[in-house]
């Protein structure tokens, strides 16, 4: 979720004004469109995470299926009990579908940036990104802690150089 905040605004910015329904980039539009990423992060990240999210637990544990485990287990005659349950399968199974989708777009679109530095990384993109994903994946089934500890370090230096580099221009 942190990770994909990081990244989304760039990708919003691209879609923005390199997109197929892009606005001209101009000097209000700039403006306008960095208001509008900062509005919708501020209000992602204070509602939705801090205030929703966040307080939504089951012992300390969150998620859909920690939610769903709180469901109550005795029987009623209405729907009521079956709707909750196919709606925590059905959060479940977007939970699931997320959790392979997001990595492998973040890692390839990532990847992807180098080509914009030489067309020469254009057939290497595919192989690059599947090596991360791989290096990943090896390490997370030790834990996501040992994950934590490889790229904070790195979201440290991209938020760094995000903020330099605002602050630059």
């Amino acid at each position: 979720v942190y990770g994909d905040i990081g990244t989304s605004p760039l990708y919003a910015m691209r879609e923005c004004f390199f997109g197929s329904h892009s606005v001209p980039p101009t000097h209000e539009n700039v403006l306008g469109v960095l208001s509008l990423i900062i509005y919708s992060l501020v209000l992602v990240i204070s509602v939705k995470y801090i205030a929703i999210v966040m307080r939504a637990d089951n012992q300390g544990e969150g998620g859909i299926l920690a939610l769903t485990s709180l469901l109550p287990r005795t029987a009623n005659n209405g729907l009521g009990r079956p709707m909750l349950v196919l709606l925590g399968i059905f959060g479940a199974a977007l939970l699931y579908g997320d959790g392979m989708i997001t990595p492998s777009i973040t890692v390839l679109s990532a990847v992807e940036g180098l080509t914009l530095a030489t067309p020469i990384f254009n057939q290497y993109v595919v192989p690059i990104a599947v090596a991360i994903l791989i290096v990943i994946f090896s390490i997370q089934k030790h834990g996501t802690d040992r994950v934590g500890r490889l790229f904070g370090p790195v979201m440290v230096i991209w938020f760094t150089t995000i903020a330099g580099l605002g602050i630059m221009w």
